[in-house]
């Protein structure tokens, strides 16, 4: 027998940009919304998050702390806990149990709890990551342009981003790491020669870093290639247990699974909502936070027509 605590019209369980706009939105329309925040933003390691207009090279920490300001303007309540579950009650409405030992009810639940990255297990790249070891152009690119860059490939599909960054620096060396060269296509190695991307065979052991600055990739065998930056592709990992044990609907992608939405963000799962990345892989900053607001607006309509329906059948 579940004991509720609290009752809500809306529970939003990830405190990022797509949380927080969603809660805004519900916050504006005078629903009675809280925000469960674990505090463990993907772009925490990043010291700024840029092309968000009007919000370029501020710092991610900054950002949600305005964010989080903004929605406790209009009664939205914030936690920091984490869910640990979640149950679709006889009515269809949610019970979220929290790490806290609370258990919230809302009857509309928006997951927006984002997705966690999984690093290569290469010497000095955990470290440095967020800093001279980067993994999207469009977030660092303008940052490093025209430093020597390295690409660390994980798998075919990095060819792909080392052709991308060359768009940022003509000095690109793709560091083949656990892929055969064999694996590379005749378009690869065509596409890699037109781009002036050097291509370099062998297993990467460690990088090398003096003075707080990375400044080489070391093959196992020893040879050191000079190197500023290091782009690498971390495997995404959703967190999507809530979904899934709400038995939201998931599809398989070469970047995990997520689930099925329509355009407003609703799963197959009436009153189960997902923003941000936990929806799909390339959410940025600001397409997360449009997530949240689409998904913010549509409950907001979904819950005032079923009031208005239900009051027209007394």
């Amino acid at each position: 027998m579940v004991t509720v605590t609290e009752k809500y019209e809306v529970i939003v369980v990830g405190g990022g940009a797509a949380g927080l706009s969603a809660a805004l939105v519900l916050g504006r329309a005078r629903r009675h919304t809280l925000v469960v925040d674990a505090g463990e933003p993907r772009n925490a390691p990043a010291a700024h998050m840029q092309g968000y207009l009007s919000r370029d090279g501020m710092a991610p920490a900054e950002f949600l702390a305005v964010g989080r300001e903004e929605i406790a303007r209009y009664g939205v309540e914030l936690v920091r806990d984490r869910a640990v579950d979640a149950a679709r009650d006889a009515g269809g409405e949610f019970d979220v149990t929290l790490a806290g030992g609370r258990t919230v009810h809302a009857r509309q639940l928006v997951v927006a709890t984002g997705l966690k990255d999984e690093l290569p297990a290469v010497a000095g790249v955990a470290e440095r990551y967020g800093r001279d070891v980067l993994h999207c152009p469009y977030c660092h690119g303008w940052e490093v342009r025209d430093q020597a860059f390295g690409v660390l490939a994980g798998t075919p599909m990095s060819v792909h981003q080392a052709l991308m960054v060359s768009q940022w620096s003509k000095d690109v060396t793709l560091f083949l790491h656990t892929v055969a060269e064999e694996e590379l296509s005749a378009d690869d190695l065509r596409r890699l020669a037109a781009a002036g991307v050097a291509v370099v065979p062998g297993e990467v052991a460690a990088l090398v870093v003096e003075d707080d600055r990375l400044t080489g990739v070391r093959l196992a065998d020893g040879t050191a290639y000079h190197r500023e930056v290091l782009f690498v592709a971390p495997r995404a990992v959703p967190q999507n247990g809530l979904l899934d044990r709400l038995g939201a609907e998931l599809r398989e992608t070469p970047f995990g699974a997520y689930p099925v939405i329509d355009e407003r963000g609703l799963t197959t799962v009436p009153g189960l909502w997902a923003a941000g990345n936990a929806s799909g892989f390339a959410e940025q900053v600001v397409n997360a936070a449009s997530r949240g607001y689409r998904a913010g607006a549509a409950i907001n309509g979904e819950l005032l027509f079923a009031d208005l329906d239900a009051a027209g059948q007394v």
